[in-house]
């Protein structure tokens, strides 16, 4: 996780996906970003459980903000999370 704790859990071919690492990297935000579907075995099976216990439909882009979950590219929600 980056330094202040923001992830996003994301498919690398999803347009909402790639608007939400867009809108991170335009407000300066370091965050690390999981490409679900780029990984394999133990990996990807690791990576959606990790979705599965703060999302349960397992959707995207699953982003985390320090204590924070939001499904989907929801961007004022992410600028309140941010405190933007």
């Amino acid at each position: 996780m980056s330094e202040n704790g923001t992830r996003v859990y994301a498919l690398s071919t999803c347009s909402h996906c790639k608007a939400a690492r867009k809108f991170l990297t335009e407000c300066c935000v370091d965050f690390t970003c999981v490409e679900v579907d780029c990984l394999t075995g133990e990996d990807r099976k690791s990576a959606i459980e990790e979705i599965k216990k703060i999302n349960p439909r397992c959707s995207f882009p699953t982003i985390v903000i320090k204590d924070k979950v939001i499904v989907g590219f929801q961007e004022e929600q992410i600028k309140d999370a941010l405190g933007l």
